[in-house]
């Protein structure tokens, strides 16, 4: 009779070797993605050596914890409000270690190209740059961020990317149960009880985002109503006589460094919109915790949520929903 121990030992040897095939064959077929370009990647394995020059695939990245992937990132991450939370994930952004050649909208081509890079994921619209890198035979992945959806094919995508898919389903899923919580209080209000929210950017106090738009998708995720959602531009620059129209009953501020809400209030071109009359403008924290094009956004619904419906939303603590957020998306790294 064959004693419990040895069994269970062939059990578990046989599991393992089931494991090994099914990633030597995932390995054997390679991977094939499309990224926001339309444009169909073929990688023969995760990468391994990413240069990451869009901030919210980064993001994503260390979410996934797979970092060590990294071998590149954007500059801005140097120099932006972002830098402490990214020196809190990773000891050679904290250090400033690790390779900056380029962002959004530069890139020095032969600092890049010193890293070797087996992917490279950067924003679409750089079409020069990466007619520049897929000429020498490096795969890049595009990314354009419009919608929610946008925000979760993204990370499904990194997470194929790094062989992660699993832990990209789970951050997805969250982020739909968390949204689900918050959309089941306001899913069932009439128009007439969701108010008509107003979004500035911090370029200017005259650009907003409208119809077709991550903007668009929160404010209505939120139970409010965006005054220019019938006007389909992703980004719009509009005239004061435009905002008197829609008057606002809530303004939402993009994080900015140079304003708050106390200038918006103050200022006299803004005192005959009804959100201003009642006090009722609101600004993002920093840019990392509620960034639209990653699934922290899912943080800016909320606070939209609570501002638009303090009522309904009485009982949501936003601090103790930051850091759940942030526990449950990088763990207990921040």
């Amino acid at each position: 009779m064959r004693k419990p121990g040895i069994r269970k030992g062939w059990i578990l040897l046989l599991i393992g070797f089931l494991v090994f095939a099914f990633s030597s064959k995932v390995e054997a077929q390679g991977i094939t993605i499309n990224d926001f370009r339309g444009k169909t990647l073929k990688l023969p394995k995760p990468a391994e050596r990413i240069v990451c020059l869009i901030e919210s695939a980064l993001s994503g990245i260390y979410m996934l914890g797979e970092e060590k992937r990294v071998v590149g990132i954007s500059r801005n991450i140097y120099n932006d409000d972002v830098y402490p939370y990214y020196a809190a994930l990773d000891s050679r952004i904290k250090d400033k270690k690790l390779p900056a050649p380029g962002n959004w909208d530069f890139v020095n081509l032969e600092s890049l190209l010193t890293l070797k890079p087996d992917l490279v994921i950067i924003w679409s619209q750089q079409t020069e740059v990466i007619a520049a890198l897929e000429e020498k035979g490096i795969p890049v992945f595009g990314v354009f961020i419009n919608r929610k959806e946008d925000v979760y094919q993204e990370m499904r995508a990194l997470g194929r990317i790094t062989g992660t898919l699993k832990r990209a389903e789970e951050l997805v899923a969250y982020t739909q149960r968390e949204l689900a919580r918050f959309q089941n209080r306001v899913m069932n209000l009439a128009s007439d009880k969701r108010p008509g929210i107003y979004y500035m950017w911090a370029q200017g106090n005259l650009e907003t985002s409208c119809g077709e738009s991550t903007v668009n998708d929160l404010i209505h995720l939120a139970g409010g109503r965006n005054v220019c959602a019938s006007i389909p531009n992703e980004h719009l620059i509009v005239n004061m006589e435009k905002v008197l129209s829609w008057n606002p009953d809530l303004i939402v501020m993009w994080y900015n460094e140079r304003k708050n809400p106390e200038d918006i209030i103050q200022d006299p071109q803004w005192k005959r919109i009804k959100a201003v009359r009642s006090q009722r403008v609101h600004e993002f924290p920093e840019v990392f915790l509620c960034d639209l094009w990653t699934l922290k956004f899912v943080y800016a619904v909320k606070m939209v949520a609570k501002w638009a419906h303090p009522d309904l939303f009485r009982d949501i603590d936003l601090n103790r929903e930051r850091k759940k957020m942030l526990d449950f998306l990088y763990g207990k790294k921040l």
